[in-house]
């Protein structure tokens, strides 16, 4: 029906026969009127092209979103236990003798 070669001046509404095309979309290749196409991210696109652009992604969808808070409480909790098990690590590798000394006597307890 329409070459693709061909300019927007010369061509008419995929949807509407007898009027003049106004646009060509990017995303189908179609050439539609004024009335058949919207902008959308700085691009005038057409109708059905935009619907499929706007349809909900994975971050939208509820289950989804509830399976991606499990995991980041499962990671949130990972994380926490990681890192109290590397203080309790560090505090098993100081010297024995470090807990001997007399460091941890307070003079002013022996007083009393």
């Amino acid at each position: 029906m329409n070459s693709s070669g061909a300019s927007v001046s010369s061509q008419r509404c995929f949807n509407h026969g007898l009027r003049e095309a106004a646009a060509r979309c990017p995303e189908c290749r179609r050439f539609f009127c004024r009335e058949c196409v919207a902008e959308h991210d700085d691009r005038v696109i057409c109708a059905l092209c935009l619907k499929k652009l706007a349809a909900p992604g994975l971050a939208k969808r509820p289950a989804f979103s509830a399976a991606m808070r499990s995991v980041q409480v499962v990671v949130g909790i990972l994380a926490v236990w990681f890192f109290f098990f590397m203080i309790g690590e560090s505090l098993l590798r100081l010297p024995a003798s470090f807990h001997d000394t007399s460091v941890w006597q307070a003079p002013w307890i022996e007083s009393q």
